[in-house]
């Protein structure tokens, strides 16, 4: 059963320099363990040389969770991000702050600002967007109830797209599941069953 969840609208960068130290974070989104390794390799192509790399990240399938100080003392990197992940309930994201050492130590609270905050500069650039289960519905629409239906879409702010044009109108209609009655309902009663219907399923899709 699929159920809401937050995530980051797009990736994002921000940057800061404390103590000659300079931290750069970078936010983005991940399906999987996979697409992290990739993304933090490419990481370190971007920005080589760094002395640390330390990284958090929530995934929802399995709600696996992971962080890594990567050198720095204990505690003082990957978990003050990985606890900015938790606390803003986000989930499907990574954040890989890196840290070109400027030759001052900050010692562990220093550290753990330094990381949580370059990390919530970032995060604050995505934006969170909220995640909520869709059912795709294709219609078959005949051509006189086309314009009709579109602008009754665009009324209860309900998304469409891939549109077929054929004998008929093939259209793709993407409903909350909690209005999927009442979309249903209202669908039938416009057009007296003279457009036809087939759930494809359920999906996640950005909160409107």
């Amino acid at each position: 059963m699929l159920e809401s969840y937050n995530t980051v609208k797009q990736d994002a960068l921000a940057e800061q320099v404390i103590d000659k130290s300079r931290f750069i974070a970078l936010v983005s989104h991940v399906n999987n363990v996979i697409d992290f390794e990739k993304k933090l390799q490419k990481t370190k192509l971007e920005f080589p040389n760094a002395r640390h790399y330390v990284y958090a990240y929530r995934l929802y399938n399995g709600r696996l969770e992971k962080s890594s100080d990567d050198g720095e003392p204990q505690g003082t990197g990957g978990r003050p991000i990985l606890e900015l992940l938790q606390y803003r309930q986000l989930w499907d994201v990574q954040i890989i702050v890196v840290r070109y050492f400027g030759g001052i130590l900050l010692g562990t609270g220093g550290l753990t600002r330094a990381y949580g905050g370059t990390a919530r500069l970032a995060l604050d650039q995505a934006g969170i967007t909220r995640l909520v289960p869709n059912i795709t519905y294709q219609l078959q629409i005949p051509y006189p109830w086309y314009e009709q239906i579109k602008y009754g879409f665009r009324q209860k702010g309900w998304e469409y797209g891939e549109e077929q044009f054929g004998e008929q109108i093939s259209l793709n209609v993407y409903i909350p599941e909690t209005e999927a009655a009442s979309f249903e309902k209202w669908l039938t009663d416009l057009t007296k069953k003279q457009v036809g219907i087939q759930n494809k399923g359920i999906l996640l899709r950005p909160e409107q």
